[in-house]
């Protein structure tokens, strides 16, 4: 599948580094789930379309290839990469780490944020919208994460949070996947209004293992 991804030109020209705007550009379109797994980059249509020389394009592939967003086969091309099983441990890896240390230590507690993007996921569940369940999920996560106060782990978890939205494509014949963990979140920020860091932490973790092992339930019945 070839993608042309339009014209961003105005927004590139503003950028002070290209290389950094094509790979956020793509980077955007696989989290937003535009640019699905397995889908080929023609090189010539995306060089074409963002108005960037080859070598820039090239770069930016790169980047996102060390993000592992993008997998590049020798005589095939670069492809929206297919998270397995240890892309999985590596994310929830990454989140065991991140998140319950936020909800423990954080010093920016949003609750009026959390409850915002509760509102949305409940609101997607009662229509069975999948998708922006999923994306409600990734938003409850992501404010977090910026609990913490650091910039640095903000867009740590972004690039985690791309990677996951990857990962859910895997799921996408398990709509029931995403419902559960609505009022999970909606439990966590309970625990944090009534000032249980700890415990809200905790649970995080156990939610965090339970998701993981899902996921990888689910992969293993795949093959």
């Amino acid at each position: 599948m070839l993608v042309n991804l339009g014209d961003d030109a105005a927004q590139r020209d503003a950028h002070a580094n290209t290389t950094v705007w094509v790979a956020e550009v793509l980077r955007s379109r696989i989290a937003a789930g535009e640019l699905l797994p397995g889908t080929k980059l023609s090189e010539q249509q995306l060089a074409a379309s963002l108005q960037v020389s080859r070598n820039t394009l090239r770069e930016a592939f790169t980047v996102l290839a060390g993000e592992a967003m993008v997998t590049r086969y020798p005589n095939r091309g670069v492809f929206v990469a297919s998270p397995g099983a240890d892309a999985v441990r590596r994310i929830y890896q990454v989140r065991r780490l991140l998140e319950p240390a936020a909800v423990l230590w954080g010093p920016e507690l949003d609750l009026d944020r959390l409850d915002a993007v509760i509102a949305d996921a409940r609101d997607a569940k009662s229509r069975g919208a999948v998708a922006e369940m999923a994306a409600a999920n990734q938003a409850f996560h992501e404010a977090v994460v910026a609990m913490s106060g650091s910039g640095r782990l903000q867009q740590m978890m972004s690039l985690v949070l791309a990677e996951m939205r990857l990962v859910f494509h895997a799921m996408s014949s398990e709509p029931d996947f995403h419902t559960h963990y609505v009022e999970q979140n909606a439990k966590l920020v309970e625990l944090l209004r009534a000032g249980k860091r700890k415990k809200a932490a905790d649970v995080l973790r156990g939610y965090l293992d339970a998701a993981e092992a899902e996921l990888l339930g689910h992969l293993a019945a795949e093959r």
